[in-house]
C-alpha cells in the first residue's frame, strides 16, 4: 500500500508518544487521521498538528482533516467514550478505514505480587490496556475495512519486552508478548486484502521510556529514535507482502524481522494449502523395454562435445531397497561443464578416465514407477526428486534411501534442488545468516541467486545484488533487492565504495575471477564470503584453470574475516528439511520462484540449454522437460 494523501488513518494512544510520531508522520504524507485518546487536551492538541500539516496537502475539504475521539480504551463501552463509536465515527467521516495503529500502551505502576486494588486499576488495567484493547481494536478495525470492501493494513504496536522478558516489569511483558502472537496469528486475513503486523521497538524517549533506569537505556545503545519506529512502521503498511510480521528495532541491531526463517521453521507444521498441493494424481507409466540417456563419452568442458544420446535396457525387476523414476524434468546447472570434464571425481585425467562413459546430470522431479523389494515408504505414483549423478534420462534407478518427497514434480521444485538447497543451507551454516546485515549476491538473476536475494531479504537483511542486463535488473527488484548494480550500466567496486563505506557483511559470490577479488575488497570486519562457484572460470580452452590470491591471508587476518567454501555434496543430510522449507515458504507466497522462460524439451535440447545458461542470457532456473508426452498434463504450481 503506498501511503499518499486522501487515505485515512485511526490512531489510537495517538495523543502522545509513540502514537503521536506516527500519526504526525502519516499527516506528512497527507493522510487524515482520527486520534483516539483519554487525554482530551493532549489530544485536541495533536488533531490540531495534524490539520495544520494536512493543508498542505488539502485546500478545500467537506471533512476535517483531523478528528479526536476521547475514549478509554480498556472498556469498549467506557463512560468516556465507546470504543465502536470511535471506528464508526471514523467512517462516516473518511468513508473507509486505510491505516489502523493501536499504539494505546502503559506501564504497570505497581509490582503485581504487591498489588493491594484487586488489580482493576493496576496489573489488570495494564494487561485490558495493552492487550485486550488491541484485541478489541483490531477487530473494530477489520469490520471497518470490511463494511469498506477496501484493503487495509493495521500496526499493532508490540515491544522489544514482548519477545524477551523484563524483569522490572513482567506484566508489561506479558501484555506486549500477548500483542506479539496475537498479531502474528492472523496472518491469513491477508486473503481478504487486510494485513495486520506487530512493531516491537526497545526503548523510545517518550513519556514511559523516560521512567526506565539509564543505566538500563544505556546498556542497550541509548533511545531507539523515533525515526527508525516510523520507518519500520512505514515499512509494514507498505511491504505487501508483509502480513503476520513482526519487526524487532534496536539500535544495537537495527531492524530486523523476528523470529528468522530457520526459527520459524522449527515449528511450523505443513498448512492445508501445502497438502492440497500434495495431492497430485500420478499419470500412469508404461514401462519400455528401453530408455535413452546422456552419457559422458569424452572428457572436455565443452559440454555438447563430450556428451551423446544413448539407448540402454531398462533392466527389471528394479533391485531390492531401490526405486525406479520416470523423469518428467531435469535442471540445468553451472557445474555441468565441470562434471563433464571429470573434475568432479578427483584424481588425475587418466584415472577419471577410466569412468568413461559416464551418466551426466545432477538434479530431477519424477514419479516413481516401480519399487524394489523391501521398500516400505514408497509408493508407485508418488512425485519424488533426486540429486544424484545421471538425471539427463528417461529413467533413473537410485537407492530409494536417495529420494527426496516432494508434492509436485514440477519445474519450480527443480529450482529448489541445487539452487535453492545452495543458497538455503550455505547462507545458514556456511554464512551463519543474521538479521540487520548487508548481504550481496553476484549473479543475483540466475538460479540460485534468486534464492539467495529472497532468503536474506525474509530475515531482515539489506540486500544488494549484481546482475547484467535491465531486465534482471527489473527482476531482482521485483524480488526485493534492496539496491541492484546492474554492471553493464554501472560500476560495481565504485558503487560498493560510495553507497557501502563500511563494507558489506555477508557475500554469496558464484562468479569467481576479478569479482572474487572485488568482494573480498568489499568485504566488512567480521564479514563472512560464502564460494558456491565461479562460473567465469568454467570454461575456456584450457578449461578451469585455477587463479592465484596473493595476500589473502593477511586480509582475512586484518579484519577477521572469514572466505567460506561451500559444496552441497557434503551437505545431504540437510537436504530434505530444507527443501521442505522452501516448498513451504513458497506455498505461503513468502519466497518467489523464477524458471527462465526458454522452453528445452527432450534430452536433445540438454546440451542447448547448458550453453543458453552459460551464455549469460539465462534469467531464473533453466530447466528441461525430459518427455514432451507427459509434459502437459502436469498442472503447474
Amino acid at each position: 500500500m503506498e501511503i499518499k494523501a486522501g487515505l485515512s488513518a485511526l490512531v489510537t494512544g495517538g495523543a502522545s508518544g509513540i502514537g503521536k510520531g506516527l500519526a504526525l508522520a502519516l499527516a506528512e504524507k497527507g493522510v487524515f487521521i482520527t486520534i483516539v485518546d483519554f487525554s482530551e487536551e493532549r489530544g485536541r492538541e495533536v488533531a490540531t498538528l495534524v490539520e495544520k500539516i494536512n493543508s498542505k496537502f488539502h485546500s478545500k475539504l467537506e471533512h476535517p482533516s483531523a478528528i479526536f475521539v476521547k475514549c478509554d480504551v480498556s472498556n469498549s463501552k467506557s463512560p468516556t467514550g465507546d470504543l465502536a463509536a470511535a471506528f464508526e465515527k471514523h467512517l462516516l467521516t473518511y468513508g473507509g478505514l486505510d491505516i489502523c495503529i493501536n499504539s494505546a500502551g502503559i506501564g504497570n505502576p505497581i509490582p503485581f505480587n504487591k498489588d493491594q486494588t484487586d488489580g482493576t486499576r493496576s496489573w489488570r488495567y495494564t494487561v485490558d490496556v495493552n492487550f485486550t484493547a488491541v484485541i478489541d481494536c483490531t477487530r473494530l478495525a477489520i469490520k471497518t475495512m470490511e463494511a469498506a470492501k477496501r484493503p487495509g493494513a493495521i500496526i499493532n504496536l508490540g515491544s522489544a519486552s514482548g519477545l524477551y522478558p523484563m524483569y522490572a516489569d513482567p506484566i508489561y511483558s506479558g501484555s506486549k508478548g500477548g500483542v506479539v502472537m496475537f498479531s502474528r496469528s492472523l496472518r491469513l486475513y491477508k486473503r481478504q486484502g487486510i494485513r495486520v503486523n506487530v512493531l516491537c521497538p526497545e526503548f523510545v524517549e517518550t513519556e514511559m521510556g523516560l521512567k526506565v533506569d539509564s543505566k538500563l537505556i544505556g546498556l542497550m545503545g541509548g533511545f531507539v529514535p523515533m525515526e527508525m519506529v516510523v520507518k519500520g512502521a512505514f515499512e509494514l503498511i507498505t511491504d505487501e507482502s508483509k502480513a503476520g510480521h513482526c519487526l524487532w528495532i534496536t539500535n544495537r541491531r537495527g531492524m530486523e524481522y523476528w523470529p528468522t526463517p530457520s526459527e520459524e521453521a522449527k515449528y511450523l507444521t505443513r498448512s492445508a494449502r501445502f497438502r492440497r498441493r500434495s495431492e497430485f494424481k500420478a499419470p500412469s507409466v508404461k514401462l519400455p523395454e528401453s530408455f535413452e540417456k546422456i552419457v559422458v563419452q569424452t572428457l572436455t568442458h565443452n559440454f555438447r562435445n563430450a556428451t551423446s544420446i544413448v539407448r540402454t535396457p531398462l533392466r527389471l525387476p528394479v533391485k531390492p531397497n531401490h526405486i525406479l523414476v520416470k523423469i518428467l524434468y531435469a535442471g540445468v546447472n553451472a557445474s555441468d561443464v565441470n562434471f563433464s570434464s571429470g573434475r568432479y571425481f578427483g584424481g588425475n585425467n587418466s584415472d577419471t578416465a577410466s569412468r568413461l562413459p559416464f551418466d551426466a546430470g545432477f538434479e530431477s522431479v519424477g514419479i516413481i514407477a516401480a519399487v524394489g523389494d523391501s521398500v516400505t515408504d514408497l509408493k508407485i505414483g508418488m512425485p519424488c526428486a533426486l540429486m544424484n549423478f545421471g538425471s539427463y534420462a528417461e529413467f533413473v534407478m537410485v537407492p530409494s534411501k536417495h529420494a527426496l518427497p516432494v508434492p509436485r514434480p514440477d519445474p519450480e521444485v527443480v529450482a529448489m534442488l541445487t539452487s535453492g538447497l545452495t543458497a538455503s543451507i550455505s547462507l545458514e551454516k556456511a554464512g551463519q545468516m543474521e538479521s540487520g546485515k548487508v548481504v550481496l549476491v553476484t549473479a543475483a538473476a540466475g538460479g540460485t541467486g534468486q534464492f539467495a536475494v529472497q532468503l536474506a531479504k525474509l530475515a531482515g537483511n539489506t540486500v544488494v545484488a549484481t546482475c547484467g542486463g535491465a531486465a534482471k535488473a527489473k527482476l531482482l527488484k521485483e524480488l526485493g533487492v534492496d539496491r541492484v548494480i546492474d554492471y553493464h550500466s554501472e560500476d560495481v567496486k565504485t558503487v560498493l565504495r560510495k553507497e557501502f563505506p563500511k563494507g558489506v557483511d555477508i557475500i554469496y559470490e558464484s562468479v569467481g575471477g576479478d569479482m572474487f577479488n572485488l568482494c573480498l575488497n568489499a568485504l566488512a570486519v567480521h564479514g563472512r564470503l560464502i564460494v558456491i562457484g565461479m562460473i567465469s572460470q568454467y570454461q575456456g580452452e584450457n578449461g578451469w584453470t585455477p587463479l592465484k590470491y596473493p595476500g589473502l591471508c593477511e586480509k582475512l587476518l586484518a579484519k577477521s574475516q572469514t572466505v567460506a567454501g561451500f559444496f552441497l555434496v557434503q551437505y545431504g543430510h540437510l537436504w530434505q528439511e530444507h527443501l521442505d522449507r522452501l516448498f513451504n515458504l513458497y506455498s505461503m507466497g513468502k519466497l518467489k520462484v523464477v524458471v527462465d522462460p526458454k522452453k528445452f524439451i527432450g534430452l536433445h535440447s540438454v546440451a542447448d540449454a547448458v550453453e543458453h545458461l552459460h551464455s549469460g542470457k539465462s534469467v531464473g532456473k533453466v530447466v528441461v522437460g525430459v518427455d514432451p508426452a507427459f509434459l502437459p498434463q502436469v498442472a503447474k504450481l
